[in-house]
């Protein structure tokens, strides 16, 4: 054997061998103590040593898009040190062990079907989402990530215009590059077996399960909290209860609760009532209540609390507190001070777990791009320096990665979930004199229409649909103050640096801004900001071809993260994937989804062409860390 496929070898072993060891979730109890919310395997990892081929390096060099010779070098000789090869090679660690996996290294990990809450749990199998793709180079799920803040899919299914649902564009044509064209961590969640709590599978965190404080079966008004009342409910009424089997409940952070937001929903017509509406979370889950119209609210009063007090002021004077609106999809900062008339009502999902969620690890790579190790994305470190409509800005990202911006070619229009990530909630243009967002990232500035030095907004790839299936107006992330007017002259901060809101896609620039839109009175720009994001996805060549291909995320409940187990027989050096991944393929299209039996489990994934063949890929490939 040669002196490169010996270093391949023991590569390979070193890999194997750490991710057997791999344990999700928090560190194990005393053995004659077990910890109820331990992931346990079903079958332990074999007491015999690693597997004694290597996976193909030109296998997994073929998948990075980079020549084998690059891969060898960054890998470097034994013990391989895997972070510093990525980031020598411009990908994520996970990105790195994605592609050894496809290439043929056999990993260990517990069953999918494993559910991460308490062992009384009772597991529900999560609804299977597909994305509708027409592209010779079909992008696909990469959901594992290194850090502890994994961020869940929005949902979004299909491609629109500024107008409509489409057929979703090939490179190059307009409106290529949209959320739908991308699949991520898919939404998957527990119920428990008393129906009280919902664990999300891919965050780790455990939310009630239904906002119906008073019990009567009825979500309404009556189970409203004023925001002084929801800071105190989960330890003056939840805790001291145990509710279900927990006493660590809490108010969820922005970020936490944003986690739940699904992109599937629809923006109602207010007034219009709620017949054949769908909210902005998952209702097989979660129960959900619109406003309460008998009461004299709203259909789209339907606003849950986050205990992020915006820094700055709405309305004039008034004190806030950032919340989210699940019936009409946006984040606003609702007052919650007694500046108002009355105090405001809001519904409360209660949670616990996993306290890093959230929680941003940015690194400055000293190229002009970020990396965020939490949530294992790479960002632009400057913005585009101007506005452009939605349809100019995912242009502008093909022109960028035709440009090889930044040494990268894969940068995305991030989607809604994904820019939200990074917004700082710790500051505000009145209380820090800066943007919503870390000193990290550069961000230009701008005079708003109040003529006040501030901060722009910036587009996502996510359509904001409303109930009739229109999608002319995309998600926006506002880094600077959310702006309105309330007798359509003055324009005020009326929703907070921070939020989340949607503009129309497209427009004349000599017609906008305009001021004065829907209940309050939103500030259009239409010609938003850009900031560029990579990783989380993948590109097959070859793959996908044709207006109906379709790319199939994992479906059922997986353990924290959202990685179902992976394995099989160990490949001979240079065969590429194991043969139970490739006959599990036998017979199927590309993006099929696909299932076979491997020593450690039942391995659920999607048909990928490696090497010209299609193979069994798991979604996410092998475990992060």
């Amino acid at each position: 054997m040669s002196t490169k496929k010996s270093i391949v070898v023991f590569i390979f072993i070193v890999l194997s061998l750490a991710l057997a060891a791999y344990q999700p979730g928090s560190p194990s109890p005393e053995p004659d103590q077990p910890s109820d919310e331990q992931v346990q395997p079903a079958n332990p990892p074999s007491d015999q040593g690693g597997p004694e081929n290597p996976p193909d390096l030109a296998v997994a060099a073929e998948i990075l898009g980079i020549t084998e010779q690059d891969l060898a070098d960054a890998l470097g000789p034994p013990p391989p040190d895997f972070a510093a090869a990525a980031q020598t090679l411009g990908i994520t660690e996970q990105e790195l062990q994605n592609a050894l996996f496809a290439a043929g290294a056999p990993m260990s990990e517990p069953p999918a079907d494993q559910p991460l809450a308490n062992s009384g749990s009772e597991t529900t199998t999560a609804p299977v989402q597909q994305a509708s793709v027409a592209s010779d180079q079909t992008m696909v799920s990469k959901s594992a990530v290194a850090g502890g803040y994994p961020i869940v899919d929005t949902g979004q299914t299909a491609c629109y215009n500024d107008q409509n649902a489409i057929s979703c564009p090939q490179a190059g044509a307009a409106y290529y590059g949209q959320d739908a064209q991308y699949a991520g961590n898919q939404p998957s969640y527990t119920l428990s077996a008393d129906g009280l709590t919902v664990t999300d599978n891919v965050t780790g965190l455990t939310w009630t399960q239904s906002p119906d404080l008073n019990k009567d079966g009825t979500i309404n008004v009556d189970d409203k909290l004023t925001f002084a009342e929801a800071q105190t409910y989960a330890d003056a009424v939840l805790n001291p209860q145990n509710y279900g089997g927990y006493n660590d409940w809490r108010l969820p952070t922005m970020k936490e609760l944003y986690s739940l937001m699904d992109f599937r929903g629809t923006d109602p017509v207010i007034g219009g009532g709620t017949a054949g509406l769908t909210p902005f979370i998952d209702t097989t889950y979660f129960a959900f209540g619109y406003g309460d119209e008998a009461a004299g609210e709203r259909n789209i009063d339907a606003q849950f609390w986050s205990s992020n007090t915006y820094l700055g002021t709405v309305f004039g004077n008034q004190t806030a507190t950032f919340g989210l609106n699940l019936a009409d999809g946006r984040i606003k900062g609702y007052p919650s001070g007694d500046q108002g008339p009355r105090p405001k009502l809001n519904y409360v999902y209660f949670m616990r777990d996993n306290t890093t969620y959230g929680v941003n690890d940015f690194t400055d790579n000293g190229d002009g791009t970020v990396t965020d190790n939490a949530t294992g994305l790479m960002w632009s470190q400057d913005d585009s320096g101007t506005g452009m409509n939605w349809e100019e800005a995912l242009a502008w990202v093909q022109q960028k990665n035709a440009e090889n911006y930044l040494g990268y070619s894969d940068w995305r229009l991030p989607n809604a979930k994904e820019m939200q990530s990074i917004v700082d909630y710790s500051r505000a243009p009145d209380a820090t004199n800066s943007a919503a967002i870390d000193p990290v990232f550069n961000i230009t500035q701008i005079t708003n229409e109040a003529g006040e030095v501030d901060y722009p907004w910036f587009w996502t790839s996510t359509t904001h649909v409303k109930s009739n299936g229109s999608g002319f107006a995309g998600v926006y992330i506002s880094f600077g103050r959310g702006l309105g007017s309330m007798d359509s002259v003055n324009v005020i901060d009326v929703h907070g640096a921070g939020c989340q809101r949607s503009d129309p896609k497209n427009g004349n620039r000599d017609d906008y801004p305009t001021w004065g839109n829907g209940p309050q009175g939103d500030v259009r720009r239409v010609f938003n900001y850009v900031r560029l994001v990579r990783g989380s996805a993948q590109f097959i060549e070859g793959a996908g071809s044709g207006a109906d291909a379709s790319v199939q995320p994992p479906a059922g409940n997986q353990p924290s993260g959202g990685q179902p187990p992976v394995g099989g027989s160990p490949p001979q050096a240079g065969d590429g994937p194991p043969q139970e991944a490739i006959n599990a393929c036998s017979g199927l299209s590309a993006n099929a989804a696909c299932q076979f039996t491997a020593p450690h489990g039942e391995v659920s994934g999607t048909c990928l062409a490696i090497t010209e063949q299609l193979a069994c890929v798991p979604a996410g490939g092998p475990p992060g860390q």
